[in-house]
């Protein structure tokens, strides 16, 4: 049946709730305040600090700074067509909403399982490393044992009550943090430069041929977690001023921004270890790396605080992606893929409560499972508060870019079904080598996963976690296919986002006038 038909059976299936919303609150954030939210998904300091010296240590690259480059291009390119995509379609459901009206609504119901797995699970995965780190910090300057479980379940409830309050009160309070933080990483990449090691100022990790060796394509994996975050701009279309133009304009802000910065930072820590030394300073080092080096630059007291940034960053990432997942949810519920209740705002605030709920709760469930399997020490690192975010950072990231690459083809049979495909000529070809590259990079995250998550070679984790995000968009193709044959009113408003409720809206109205005659 077509979306715009008027059978009662549509009205029941998307209906309308006394004293709540189906649409997102429109105008709440401009360019500052959505640039702000999505690039405190990238957690800069936690990528410094994290990710940078498992490359050089673990993977052995010391070219850190080239791999951001190259993926600025690869994201940027797929930008292209993603950003256009937003112009016509504006859904807080995003990736799966731009594939269903490009691939069809099945494949937008495959990809909205997914999304909603993989944000879930970098998100679950941050309270790991949160946990872990916080406890770090009470017996270094408290000498107080604290279990890494406690503060990572102080951290759920909080960013549980956050997501409820107002999206602009939560863009404020990732805002600051975000500037701290960053300002805090410049001034120490400022007296790397200034204070450079008996090396010199040497430029040796912009050197192609330092990207040479069997780590390349696992630590471009890594890597391209550090983007995640500028692709949730569409997320909040709905409840931008204009989202025409500031959804685009964020997408190239923060992908131009992540890339500047995590290249100069890796660099940094090039010139301030020096190139030679930087692998196995980094391998004995890991997240020590850069507190060892700023004490030695910037001095103790500003490593303290950097130590604390490093904790506050973490949070940031935690609610922007509690806020994503909640969408998301809101999203599938409006349109019947979740249970409709799902499909509810807050009256007060307008915030998506009950996918807010649904985070907190899985969060509250797999922090306390980890919880009760971990009887290792607290600083030991096979500990399972360290797999919770290995493990679940890396399904994250393989469903992200699966789904990037699936945007990438719908944003061509979008226009190409519309008679566009000639005036989109060059958007549709950035588009095409933007998911050939995302494919290969896929290809080498599954080929190499037991790398990516710790495991030894033919462990069955190198193929349990990625199944993961394989069950995902299998389940979500079936459940596709059985509303396809049982309910294909509410097949056929996949990814119609808040235009299904207006079309809801308009059919109950001409429905009303008929019982009237």
């Amino acid at each position: 049946m077509p979306p715009g038909s008027s059978s009662t059976s549509e009205i029941s299936e998307i209906s309308t709730f006394k004293g709540q919303d189906q649409a997102l609150r429109a105008g709440r954030l401009g360019t500052a305040g959505l640039l702000l939210s999505v690039l405190a998904a990238s957690a800069p300091l936690m990528v410094v600090a994290g990710v940078m010296p498992t490359i050089f240590g673990l993977m052995g690259i010391v070219g850190q700074p080239v791999l951001y480059i190259i993926l600025a291009v690869v994201l940027a390119l797929f930008s292209v067509g993603y950003a256009e995509m937003s112009r016509h379609v504006h859904n807080a459901g995003a990736f799966y909403a731009y594939i269903a009206r490009g691939l069809g609504p099945t494949a937008g119901a495959s990809a909205s399982f997914v999304a909603l797995v993989a944000y879930s699970a970098m998100q679950v995965g941050i309270y790991g490393i949160f946990g872990f780190e916080v406890s770090g910090l009470f017996a270094t300057y408290l000498s107080t044992e604290l279990a890494w479980w406690i503060p990572a379940l102080v951290a759920v409830a909080v960013v549980g009550v956050l997501s409820w309050l107002k999206i602009d009160l939560n863009a404020k309070v990732l805002g600051v943090l975000l500037l701290i933080e960053c300002a805090l990483v410049v001034i120490f990449d400022v007296a790397s430069v200034a204070n450079p090691s008996a090396e010199g100022l040497s430029l040796h990790a912009f050197n192609p041929g330092t990207l040479t060796g069997a780590g390349f394509g696992t630590a471009l994996c890594f890597c391209i977690a550090a983007f995640v975050g500028f692709e949730q701009a569409p997320v909040y279309a709905e409840e931008t001023s204009r989202p025409q133009v500031v959804v685009r304009r964020v997408m190239f802000l923060a992908v131009g921004f992540v890339a500047l910065f995590f290249a100069l930072s890796s660099w940094a820590l090039t010139v301030a270890a020096g190139p030679s030394a930087i692998g196995a300073k980094a391998g004995k080092l890991g997240p020590g790396l850069l507190f060892d080096l700023s004490e030695g630059v910037v001095g103790k007291s500003f490593t303290d605080v950097l130590h604390v940034l490093f904790v506050t960053g973490m949070f940031a990432a935690m609610l922007s992606f509690h806020n994503v997942v909640a969408r998301y949810a809101f999203a599938m519920g409006r349109e019947g893929l979740l249970p409709a209740a799902f499909g509810r705002t807050n009256k007060s605030s307008g915030a998506p409560g009950i996918g807010s709920l649904l985070q907190t709760a899985i969060s509250l469930v797999v922090v306390i499972a980890f919880a009760v399997t971990d009887s290792k020490p607290a600083g030991d690192p096979t500990s399972p508060v360290l797999h919770l975010f290995t493990w679940m950072g890396n399904i994250g990231a393989l469903g992200i870019i699966l789904l990037m690459a699936a945007a990438s083809v719908a944003v061509i049979a979008f226009f190409a079904q519309r008679g566009a495909a000639r005036a989109q000529i060059w958007r549709l070809t950035a588009s095409g080598i933007a998911c050939i590259a995302l494919l290969a990079i896929a290809f080498m995250t599954v080929k190499d996963f037991d790398v990516l998550v710790g495991a030894g070679p033919g462990s069955v984790l190198s193929w349990l976690l990625p199944g993961i995000i394989g069950l995902a968009l299998l389940g979500g193709l079936v459940y596709g296919l059985v509303l396809r044959s049982g309910k294909p009113d509410v097949h056929a408003r996949i990814g119609l986002g808040n235009e299904a409720f207006q079309l809801d809206k308009a059919a109950e109205a001409r429905a009303g006038a008929a019982a009237d005659i």
